[in-house]
This record gives structure tokens, sequence and C-alpha cells, in this order.
């Protein structure tokens, strides 16, 4: 906070408490001071932050005077768990300027995208694409195989530019059969493991029948085998 609004903050708590009322300018001057060396990193108001109304608060339910330390713990706290709830991605198509590949801008716009959550300007992104049930743990598996080599959030944004790939992870995500998980059988395809069907005359991303089906087979006996 700022002087200004540390002596806002004062007049309020004396508003609220006037035991805090000093008579003495000297020793009001000196509590301002020592208020605003303890109040220094805690903004007035943020993400889910009040001063005000955590000062509020303490003298509503307590019959002590109100100490700096009262907000600044509160503050502290509300940081922290703000950080916990983060998830901690960053999503470049709000960042168009961005270059996928730039791994140190990446560091340096995740860094920046922390502080903004830590400091209060930004709420803490608490979306989980997985979060928890049975199939959580095989979908995290099949997306390992897929090989998750950059964040989650970077492949989204260049979905478009490699869309088989795009649609192996999402079929990986919904836990849902992926025919490049087997090899096609039949006869005039034969493609291997991970490679798209031949010789189809529709739509180049589907498989042949038998291998949809054998893909069936095998994703509903991984379902089966214990975790």
């Amino acid at each position: 906070m700022t002087p200004r609004e540390v002596a806002a903050l004062l007049a309020y708590v004396v508003r609220l408490d006037p035991r805090m009322n000093l008579d003495d300018p000297q020793a009001a001057a000196d509590r301002l001071a020592q208020w605003c060396d303890l109040l220094s990193d805690v903004p007035a108001t943020a993400h889910g932050w009040d001063a005000a109304r955590t000062a509020r608060d303490y003298i509503a339910r307590n019959p002590y005077r109100i100490q700096p330390s009262d907000i600044s713990r509160p503050w502290h706290a509300h940081k922290a768990d703000a950080l916990n709830r983060h998830v901690g991605t960053f999503e470049p198509a709000q960042h168009p300027h961005l270059d996928p590949d730039d791994v140190t801008g990446y560091r340096a716009a995740l860094a920046a995208e922390r502080h903004a959550v830590a400091t209060g300007q930004q709420a803490p992104d608490t979306h989980r694409a997985i979060t928890a049930g049975p199939a959580a743990a095989e979908v995290e598996r099949r997306l390992a195989e897929l090989g998750t080599y950059m964040p989650r959030t970077v492949a989204q944004a260049l979905a478009a530019h490699r869309p088989r790939r795009a649609e192996r992870e999402q079929l990986a995500a919904a836990n849902r059969p992926d025919p490049l998980d087997v090899p096609c059988t039949h006869p005039p395809c034969r493609a291997p493991i991970g490679q798209p069907c031949r010789n189809l005359h529709r739509n180049p991303r589907t498989a042949h029948p038998s291998r949809i089906d054998a893909a069936t087979a095998h994703h509903h006996a991984r379902q089966e085998q214990p975790a």
C-alpha cells in the first residue's frame, strides 16, 4: 500500500474502533510510519482481497486493538493460497506475439503470470484438463505415450497445424479408442502402429473398420488392466 492508502486505512480503523485514535500528532505520525513500513508489500485491494474488509472483520471479532500484522498475515496467507491453486500454465493464445518455440520468452511470460497472481493483479487459473476419477491415470499414461514434449496449452494453440496429432490427443484426453494404437490388418493396407490407414477413398483421417474394431477391443482390454 502507498502511504496515502495506509493513511486512509488507519482513518477507517479509527472510525470503527475509537480506541485507536491518538491525540498526540507525533504519536500519530510514528504509528503511520510504522504501518506504512509493515504494509508496504500488502495491496489495498486485489483479486479476492480487500485490506479494509480484513481490518473490519478483525475489529468485529476481536477485543484487542488491531495491529498491522493483523492485516499482513492474512494477505500473505491469501497470496500463498492463490499460488497453490494456480495451475501454472500459460495460454499462448492470449499472447499472439509470443513464439511457441521461444523457451526463454515462454519462461519469462510464465514468471510474469505467477508474479501477477502473487501480487493480486490476476486471479489464479485453477482449470485442469484432467482432474480425478478412475480414467485420469489411464489418460495421463496415453498422453505420455504420445510424447508430451511441450506444454499442453502450446499444443492446443498449434492443433490446427498438426491435425492428426491433435486428434490423437483429443481421443486420449476423452479416454476413447484410438485406431493408431493398433496396426491395421486390412490386407491392402497393413499400416503399422502410429501410421494412418492407406488406400482410403473416404476421409484420410479415418481408419478401416477392422482397425477401428481392433482399437476398440484394445481400449477395453486396457481399461480392465489394474492401475
